[in-house]
């Protein structure tokens, strides 16, 4: 086999090689580029007196009928966690067989069962902007992860022709956190084939809305009066028709079992402030939910956080979360229209969750000029495809509303 003469630079003619010929300019190395923080969570943001608007779970008074169980589970902790009827209670919300059903704590504990599970992906594909924990649960697995970057240019909508057709283990969320878009779940559905595990992160699906739910006859103050009421005194009956009416989750596929490889995470933090609980789920084909289950730590799920799930999972609990996912549309409504007021200020694509995503320049220095001013915003050069100008805001009531984009405008005035 031919050998270049000693110095050569494979690939050139030769003709430096020669003793005393000038060497060969060395290339300049690229330049390096940062990666993302993905285990920066908006939590790191709050400090004592400022005023959250980085954390995206809601913080009203527990319902009764949510605090209730979870006190009384408080008399049984000294017997081991029975999941049994929890999941019965998940899996008859989502009209699935109990063995489709494996409850986690939280989402969070879902991603890395996931990556653990499935070591054997060939080729794992994260599509971003979108929580990091996925990725990252990935990483730690060992698996060498390819991302797919949306388009701020196209309002960060899904695009199904960026996915590689041989990825046969795809991570999209939906409603998509920063983002706050919601994918239409025929598009979803599309990318599901066999041979492939999709996984949809629907941790804030119970915060969707249909348009036609939030604007038709609704004004703000009611759709705001309609959540804040408690669902007790309705029957099973008005409040199962109520859950499963025109305005039920939109684009949600936690109910499809006719997709190959679809594995549908599913959060119950958010909505009822229960992050420091730890409780979520995955819904799946039954031979890969115990997969998952075979890789899952023995009693992974607390007595309080299965007295939690169950009591989230009944016809009464469905209809209040309709309610509190309108009374978050017009909030969210009333947010994007005081932020088009700012100069500069740009709400990315149609936020449809508990959140909207903001392109600021100069947002970082921004956030911090915020933070003198009592407000904690969560800050976007973390998450894969976006960078240091985008800042993400939860939604919160109107007076809240206002009294930050006071202080926002004063800020960019300045």
């Amino acid at each position: 086999m031919h050998r270049p003469p000693r110095g050569a630079v494979p690939g050139g003619s030769g003709q430096d090689d020669r003793a005393g010929a000038p060497a060969a300019p060395v290339p300049a190395r690229p330049p390096l580029i940062e990666e993302p923080d993905l285990g920066h969570h908006g939590d790191v943001e709050l400090a004592p007196g400022l005023v959250d608007l980085a954390v995206n779970v809601q913080r009203r008074p527990m319902p009764a009928w949510l605090r209730e169980p979870i006190l009384a589970s408080l008399e049984t902790l000294a017997a081991y966690p029975d999941p049994g009827p929890a999941r019965a209670a998940v899996a008859g919300r989502h009209r699935r067989p109990v063995d489709e059903v494996l409850l986690t704590a939280g989402a969070a504990e879902g991603f890395v069962l996931l990556a653990r599970a499935l070591r054997g992906a060939r080729r794992p594909v994260v599509v971003h902007p979108q929580f990091t924990e996925p990725e990252a649960a990935l990483r730690a697995a060992g698996h060498r992860v390819e991302r797919v970057l949306l388009s701020p240019e196209h309002g960060f909508r899904l695009d199904p022709e960026l996915v590689p057709t041989d990825a046969d283990l795809v991570f999209v969320g939906n409603p998509t956190n920063p983002t706050s878009v919601l994918h239409p779940a025929d598009i979803l559905a599309g990318l599901a084939r066999p041979g492939r595990v999709l996984v949809v992160d629907e941790a804030f699906a119970d915060s969707t809305t249909s348009h036609e739910a939030v604007t038709a006859g609704r004004s703000d103050e009611d759709a705001a009066g309609r959540s804040d009421r408690d669902a007790a005194g309705r029957s099973d009956e008005d409040a199962a028709g109520r859950a499963n009416s025109a305005d039920a989750e939109p684009e949600s596929l936690a109910a499809r079992r006719d997709l190959p490889g679809v594995v549908v995470v599913r959060s119950l933090t958010k909505t009822w402030g229960l992050a420091g609980l730890r409780i979520g789920y995955l819904l799946g084909p039954a031979e890969l939910v115990g997969r998952l289950a075979a890789v899952q730590p023995l009693w992974a799920v607390s007595t309080p956080a299965l007295a939690a799930a169950a009591a989230c999972a009944t016809p009464d609990a469905v209809a209040a979360e309709r309610r509190i996912a309108a009374r978050l549309a017009a909030e969210r409504s009333y947010l994007v229209r005081r932020l088009g007021e700012l100069p500069r200020v740009r709400v990315a694509g149609a936020p449809a969750s508990a959140f909207v995503l903001i392109h600021l320049p100069g947002a970082a220095q921004v956030r911090l000029a915020l933070r003198e001013r009592g407000f904690a915003v969560r800050r976007g050069d973390t998450f894969p495809g976006l960078g240091p100008d985008w800042l993400r805001l939860a939604v919160r009531d109107t007076a809240t509303t206002d009294m930050f984009v006071a202080a926002l405008a004063g800020i960019l005035e300045e």
